[in-house]
């Protein structure tokens, strides 16, 4: 099955690609909403910590399960098996993985098509077309259906071209303009009033919320969601690296990208919102609480932008043009999940496979849009709530137990020859075997509760 399979032509282009799976929405919207919700600096500080105790382990197992499996998740899956029965519920746990970025993917597209619908309403502000901009920025059915529409096109012609043609080469055009975005957008609203005070919050801590239980599971939640874990995007990339590699030192750059992101989020965010408060947009509510985190960049940043006049009209134009790209190097991980299992199982070529089940989980998106306020937040919950959790703790567990000790070496001997004799190897199979599980169910208790 690995014979003739595609591999990521640099390290650059895998980091990139594998970053920029992870980065989406949860990095550039849920970061800097969860920063402001839980006592910003303190939180940004034990993020990071959850970062590198959580996040990063299990990141290093998805990855190193897809490049020795060198398949689709469920074959990559069987192969940690020893028996015809592990081997068979092996399958069935990939099957599970499988799930969420299909699921995700259904709701994830709509939302990508409210992105590409404020970032069209921008642009015909700027060219004077007032009446289209107003039926962009309207919530209804037509215009969701033509934003998601246009969200899954792009993210089909990129998977369809292939790993290098297709996800390698936008990826890393896509990754730096987010970068470029972002320092615009900083440099910016930084000269708003107001703008120094939100980075204060985010950026000093005030140590007596540290130790909130409630904020350290909020900062463990984000953490594990930021990179995907039990998601499948990084176990299929992984898939994709060439065993020459450094597997651990990858995971590691690609966490360390990833973290980025969202820590550069939080620094034009946080600061926006501040500025917008000076401009009397209310924020939060009497208890310190944001009064509309889940429609933060819908309602309260772009009463902002309106406040700004015509340069606000420029920055909204920048601001949903980031978030498109951000939303986009993410989906493209969730349709490439699947369109390589019918690609390696059945035999398909890669861009039957892309628009056949593209256009399958587009018309779940359409059924979702009709039934928006039945089906969208049911979808939500059980991807991101129940299914994407259990994938990762069944990952973590086979990656632990299932998986021999003396197999995970010989993996990572490949790229990093004397692996064993260094910290990470003293340490890493027995936190994951022990410690990861403990960590992933209280990541699903916490998203229950």
């Amino acid at each position: 099955m690995a014979a003739g399979r595609e591999h990521f032509s640099s390290r650059l282009g895998f980091v990139l690609a594998a970053a920029g799976a992870a980065v989406g929405l949860g990095n550039i919207w849920g970061f800097p909403t969860q920063a402001a919700s839980n006592g910003g600096g303190a939180f940004l500080l034990v993020y990071l910590l959850m970062i590198l105790i959580v996040a990063y382990p299990m990141l290093v197992v998805e990855m190193a399960i897809g490049r020795h499996g060198q398949a689709n998740p469920i074959d990559s899956m069987r192969k940690l098996g020893r028996s015809p029965l592990s081997k068979t519920l092996g399958g069935g746990v990939g099957l599970v993985g499988l799930m969420v970025p299909c699921l995700v993917l259904a709701f994830y597209s709509i939302v990508g098509g409210w992105l590409i619908s404020y970032l069209l309403a921008a642009g015909a502000e700027l060219v004077g077309l007032h009446d289209a901009a107003i039926w962009l920025k309207g919530f209804s059915v037509e215009r969701n259906l033509l934003g998601a529409g246009l969200f899954y096109l792009l993210t089909i012609l990129i998977v369809q071209a292939g790993v290098k043609e297709g996800i390698e080469k936008w990826s890393t055009r896509l990754m730096p303009a987010l970068f470029i975005l972002f320092a615009v957008l900083f440099i910016y609203v930084m000269t708003l009033p107001g703008a120094t005070e939100g980075l204060a919050h985010y950026l000093i801590p005030d140590f007596s919320k540290v130790m909130d239980s409630d904020l350290i599971l909020a900062a463990m939640g984000q953490g594990f969601f930021s990179l995907t874990i039990g998601g499948c995007s990084m176990l299929i990339y992984g898939s994709y690296l060439s065993r020459k590699e450094n597997l651990p030192k990858m995971a590691l750059n690609v966490t360390l990208v990833d973290t980025a992101v969202a820590v550069i989020a939080g620094l034009v965010i946080l600061p926006a919102m501040f500025a917008a408060m000076r401009q009397g947009v209310e924020i939060f509510d009497a208890n310190g609480a944001l009064i509309s985190s889940s429609t933060l960049v819908f309602d309260v940043l772009p009463m902002l932008f309106q406040g700004l006049g015509v340069v606000g009209t420029l920055v909204a134009f920048v601001f949903f043009l980031l978030m498109t790209i951000a939303a986009l190097t993410s989906s493209i991980s969730m349709l490439e999940c699947p369109v390589a299992l019918m690609s390696e199982r059945l035999g398909t070529q890669r861009s039957t496979a892309s628009w056949l089940l593209g256009g399958v989980i587009a018309a779940f998106s359409a059924v979702i849009v009709f039934n928006f306020g039945e089906l969208f937040g049911l979808v939500a919950t059980i991807a991101t709530q129940y299914f994407q959790p259990i994938a990762a703790l069944l990952f973590c567990l086979y990656g632990g137990w299932v998986w021999k000790r003396t197999q995970k070496l010989k993996e990572l001997r490949q790229g990093y020859d004397d692996i064993e004799l260094g910290l990470f190897w003293k340490v890493w199979p027995l936190y994951v075997k022990f410690v990861c599980p403990v960590l992933v169910i209280a990541v699903i208790w916490m998203s229950l509760v």
